[in-house]
């Protein structure tokens, strides 16, 4: 009957077509309700029971052997991330679209809608379905309906031109999940989440999970597997790029934990692997964020980063496996876990705001903004929380998965034999550096962006958003504070999900001793929180009770008379950029001023810095095969008796193939 409920909403999307323009927005928020309501009660009924799994047959006359939606611990948790995420992101979208109803027409807005609604739903059945078919065609939903959103403003050439190369990626990375499934059919006759098991039992287990990672990586935003992430996130609308950077990139992650699940040799080789191109995503991720200009695409490559972090976790978790260190396994993936809803909530939050400063300002550009505190109070407040949070500062909830994975490594060093010691120091090395550059790249972009005065008129006549922008982004905030002061009654369900699905040996030990630690922060937390909401009750009524006097700060001296006296986003970095130039290839882009020229003119000076991953991986195999389209079209002559000969010229070919038996 489960099954049957959720087949119906997914039959009453189709009806949004026909809705009057004015009722399509509630009439997707009931069915989006509806679909929330209805998967929370089955997370509720497994995470709040000792029961491992639910299993909701669905038999349907196409479907020869029917499908069936199967629900364990680890499904439950992802369910829960993305109901959150996706309905605050539609309570955010009714404001943020808004302007959009005066030049886009009804069927726009249905094609939007209907692509939401199907988005969530794909994400639900992606981490319901095991059976490697059903699997597969959910994931392509996934990414056609994803696609349909991004390019939402597709009036604008380079975002059409975006969105289909976003698509393209895709489906490179489901040809990799492909062969992966193939090969296990071949062996095994199934072709299942359920069979891997069974293969990894008997047959290589680096060589086929590889292939899978590969194609959940893409999904994910490994580098050198993210060249479509910082593209896309960019160009879709803003609550688009919540959803998308929040919840649908952990597609990747669920499935490269569904198939861990299943491993069972080569455990300490993929776990340096995962490990590797964790910590070479996390750090290059935040290094490419500080150069960014446009304040999406710095978004962007934090979410390359913070899944640097999850990887860095889920790593972790495998060499804990492999050399029998429980306290390892269990808190790097516990932490890695949990930073993937951590995370959910922060980065989307965070592209809320991006929309937000777009929608006032209507520019991305770092450098065309400032001085919005003073406009947009509260989208700056709940910027700054945000960015907190992503930056892994307690009382909020960054800090408490990146706790839970320093955990790991110190409790496991002193037990570390040489080469372990040096794995998970570098490791915290490794993580630190990433919190580091985090924290220094959003002073930079809340500074830029909030503080000082605004540099161009667009800053300057930006107002605040309206309220039914805001209160969404509220929820998302009372989350996130919640995680971090209240953390034991998060990260125990999370404790108990992994050891479930690791089948980890007895945990009681490590585990109390984390949720001591935990509560003691916990407490800790509390009492700053109040001691800082005491402060300002007494500032309030004391300030109340003065005479105020307003006047210019003092500017030691001399005060700034225009905003080019400011930092702007460029030489905020400036000694950053000289120092990691070699590896992020900054160009500057201005005329030199000559020895002769002894009144120099007006000049612009603009910097810019290439992705060497999307150049070699991406722009020169596109070059190069367009290069060879171009030298093919000499044959297009428009002259029939040519294209009479190439075809004559084929059949010959294929004859005398044939003939000597060659296909």
């Amino acid at each position: 009957m489960n099954a049957l409920l959720f087949l119906i909403i997914l039959l009453l999307s189709f009806p949004v077509f026909f809705i009057p323009k004015s009722l399509k927005y509630f009439y997707t928020l009931f069915l989006l309700t509806s679909g929330i309501i209805l998967s929370s009660m089955w997370c509720f009924e497994l995470l709040s029971t000792d029961r491992q799994v639910l299993e909701m047959p669905l038999e349907l006359p196409f479907l020869q052997n029917g499908l069936a939606f199967i629900i364990d611990k680890l499904s439950a948790f992802f369910i829960v991330v993305v109901n959150i995420t996706v309905f605050i992101g539609f309570l955010y979208a009714r404001g943020y679209l808004q302007p959009y109803y005066q030049s886009k027409n009804a069927l726009r807005f249905s094609i939007h809608y209907f692509s939401y609604l199907w988005l969530y739903l794909s994400m639900i059945m992606v981490v319901m379905i095991r059976d490697g078919l059903s699997f597969l065609i959910v994931w392509e939903i996934m990414a056609l309906s994803s696609f349909l959103l991004v390019i939402f403003d597709a009036e604008d050439r380079t975002i059409m031109k975006t969105g289909i190369s976003y698509l393209i990626q895709m489906h490179v990375g489901m040809f990799f999940i492909l062969i992966s499934f193939l090969i296990v059919d071949k062996a095994t006759g199934q072709m299942s989440f359920d069979v891997l098991r069974l293969y990894f039992s008997s047959h290589s287990n680096f060589l086929l999970f590889i292939l899978f990672f590969i194609g959940f990586g893409i999904k994910a935003g490994f580098i050198p597997l993210h060249t479509w992430l910082p593209e896309a996130h960019p160009a879709a609308p803003s609550h688009v790029s919540g959803v998308m950077s929040g919840v649908m990139i952990k597609m990747g992650i669920y499935g490269i934990l569904r198939v861990l699940m299943s491993v069972q040799n080569d455990l300490l080789l993929i776990g340096l692997i995962i490990l590797s191109i964790s910590l070479t995503s996390g750090v290059l991720g935040v290094m490419m964020a500080i150069v960014q200009h446009d304040l999406k695409r710095l978004l962007a490559y934090h979410s390359i980063e913070n899944i640097g972090i999850i990887g860095i976790g889920i790593g972790l978790g495998m060499i804990g496996l492999a050399t029998n260190n429980t306290a390892l396994s269990l808190l790097g993936f516990s932490g890695g876990l949990l930073h993937v809803m951590n995370h959910s909530l922060f980065k989307s939050l965070l592209f809320f705001n991006a929309g937000s400063v777009y929608q006032a300002t209507h520019t991305r550009n770092i450098e065309h903004l400032g001085g919005l505190m003073k406009k947009m109070p509260y989208t700056a407040i709940l910027f700054l929380i945000g960015s907190l949070a992503i930056c892994g500062l307690p009382p909020f909830n960054g800090f408490i998965s990146e706790y839970l994975i320093y955990l790991g490594m110190f409790k496991s060093l002193s037990a570390a034999n040489l080469y372990q010691s040096i794995i998970i120091l570098s490791s915290i090395v490794g993580l630190a550096l990433i919190g580091g550059l985090a924290i220094f790249c959003f002073t930079k972009a809340f500074g830029i962006v909030f503080l000082g005065e605004p540099r161009s008129e667009k800053a300057s006549m930006a107002k605040e958003v309206s309220r039914v922008m805001i209160f969404p982004q509220f929820i998302t905030v009372a989350f996130i504070i919640l995680i971090g002061l209240a953390s034991v009654y998060f990260v125990k369900p999370v404790f108990n999900i992994v050891s479930q699905a690791f089948r980890l040996p007895d945990i009681t030990m490590v585990a109390d001793s984390s949720v001591n630690n935990l509560t003691r922060i916990s407490i800790l937390s509390g009492i700053f929180v109040i001691t800082i909401i005491i402060l300002l009750v007494y500032r309030h009524f004391h300030l109340k009770m003065k005479q105020i006097d307003i006047g210019p700060t003092w500017g030691c001296g001399y005060t700034a008379g225009t905003s080019k006296q400011q930092y702007t986003a460029t030489s905020y970095t400036y000694n950053y950029n000289h120092l990691a130039k070699p590896l992020l290839q900054t160009k500057k882009i201005m005329d030199d001023i000559r020895e002769d020229e002894i009144f120099p003119g007006k000049r612009t000076f603009e910097s810019h810095s290439d992705d060497i991953f999307k150049k070699l991986l991406i722009d020169k195999p596109i070059d190069w095969f367009s290069s060879l389209l171009k030298k093919i079209a000499v044959m297009q002559t428009g002259q029939i008796q040519h294209y009479i000969l190439y075809a004559f010229v084929y059949m010959l070919l294929v004859f005398l193939l044939t003939y000597f038996n060659l296909i």
